[in-house]
């Protein structure tokens, strides 16, 4: 027993960890008691001095601070813990399927660079139109299936690899950076009175997260706007439709969308944003605001050209810009991609400090049908009548009609928004689905005639050559 007299002022009050305590004789005589019971001493009592209180309101506090302090320093290596940089750890075949995916990118990209005669400035997300021909692919058989894998890269690799390797590859950069928004789905939309294959729709849904549902293309107005309205929904308003018409063959709709948001690891200072010149490729000049910032970023330079990586969120995502030495453009840069060079010059980057950057805001929108670019690169076969792909129906008769891509961005001083669509347009073919259909399309001129049924009569007869509803 410790007996120790002396009274405690009535208002004397304490706070521990932001709780007031009333009753502070009660509160440290407690504290005493667990201070020697944890030094094995039998407690049964208490009475206290002005100096055991101060003794033991010192011992309170030093013990808030320490646990306080230690509670500070696990939110903090809390913190560092979730902001460290997660990495992809890839199997043999997912692998392989990202590096046909960049070898097919490159080529695309560097095949729309040359043939475009209208825009300026373009966009092409590979990732976006690569899933949507893969969930076509499925549908594929025979010479029209050997030339998507060989347009896609995809040579020695089998149907399943490949489905499960875009489902790891999706899930994983999806999750990849709680920092960074990467939205990727993918959408089927086939008319309703149109059968599809149970496998191709099964495979589409599991590897793809494909959503899948029958529309009434007879009713166009409807069917465009859930179509339509789908692609703005996961593209956040920035792509706001992707088809205009639907055609009496269309049959089936495969879309792919993707939405990119990312702020920038460090931010550029809007009040350092100034107006200076950018000048053209034809020796004019225009006024564009600037975006300025000095940092330590990963930076290569050679005869070519000299690029930066400018990290989003954790870090797991950049964009790399590369700009033209002097006497080169970039075209000349272009014409070098291949997975080679690429490789190359991604090992070229070294962390490099004190870069003085000029980088220009911008935004703008982009879209191109595919046809003659996929045809160029071997999948030509798909969007004639010899296209078989009677994976989606058995009885075959369809075709590709046609491949359209459409992209977004925007980038400013937080970061960059960016999104993209992706439609693959299946009709019927002259021959139709084998003995399913029998296609009557009525879109060229024609002869009508009315007539009585049991007689024959013939009560009207005419041609039309440009129909007009008025």
């Amino acid at each position: 027993m410790f007996i120790v007299t002396e009274s405690l002022p009535e208002n004397c009050l304490l706070f521990i960890f932001g709780q007031q305590i009333d009753d502070t004789r009660n509160c440290l005589v407690a504290s005493v008691k667990t201070i020697f019971k944890s030094n094995h001493f039998q407690v049964e009592s208490v009475i206290l001095v002005p100096k055991l209180i101060a003794a033991v309101m010192k011992a309170l506090l030093t013990i808030t601070v320490f646990v306080t302090a230690c509670f500070l320093s696990a939110c903090q290596q809390q913190d560092e813990k979730t902001d460290e940089i997660k990495t992809i750890q890839l199997d043999e075949k997912s692998a392989q399927v990202v590096e046909a995916d960049n070898q097919f990118g490159l080529e695309l990209f560097q095949k729309i660079s040359a043939s475009e005669t209208e825009a300026e400035n373009i966009m092409i997300s590979p990732l976006s139109i690569a899933l949507a021909l893969a969930m076509t692919y499925n549908g594929a058989e025979g010479e029209t299936k050997t030339a998507m894998e060989k347009t896609l890269k995809k040579h020695g690799l089998t149907a399943d690899e490949i489905n499960a390797s875009y489902k790891t590859l999706v899930n994983a950069l999806k999750s990849l950076d709680s920092k960074v928004i990467l939205e990727i789905a993918n959408a089927i939309y086939y008319r309703d009175n149109f059968e599809v294959e149970k496998n191709f729709v099964s495979l589409n849904k599991e590897y793809y997260d494909a959503e899948v549902s029958p529309l009434d293309f007879n009713a166009t107005g409807e069917a465009l706007a859930t179509i339509n309205g789908w692609v703005a929904e996961k593209t956040h308003d920035k792509i706001e439709n992707i088809i205009n018409e639907i055609s009496p063959a269309h049959v089936m709709f495969l879309l792919n969308a993707i939405y990119f948001k990312g702020i920038w690891q460090k931010e550029f200072n809007e009040k350092s944003t100034i107006e200076q010149d950018f000048y053209l490729d034809n020796g004019n000049s225009t006024r564009v605001e600037m975006m300025c910032k000095t940092d330590t970023l990963e930076y290569t330079s050679n005869s070519l050209f000299s690029a930066i990586k400018m990290p989003y969120g954790s870090g797991n995502y950049n964009m790399l810009v590369f700009l033209p030495e002097t006497g080169k453009t970039t075209r000349d840069i272009i014409n070098q991609l291949n997975t080679e060079n690429w490789g190359k010059w991604q090992k070229a980057f070294q962390l490099t400090k004190d870069l003085q950057i000029q980088f220009p805001k911008f935004k703008f929108e982009y879209e191109k049908t595919l046809n003659d670019v996929l045809t160029d690169m071997g999948m030509g076969v798909a969007f004639t009548d010899a296209a078989n792909f009677r994976g989606i129906n058995k009885g075959g008769g369809l075709r590709i009609d046609y491949i359209k891509h459409k992209s977004f961005i925007e980038v400013k001083e937080e970061g960059t928004e960016a999104a993209a669509v992706t439609v693959v347009a299946i009709e019927l073919t002259s021959a139709g689905p084998g003995k399913s259909y029998i296609p009557f399309y009525v879109n060229r001129p024609f002869m009508f005639a009315i007539t009585e049924k049991d007689t024959g009569a013939i009560l009207f007869i005419g041609e039309v050559k440009h129909p007009v509803s008025d």
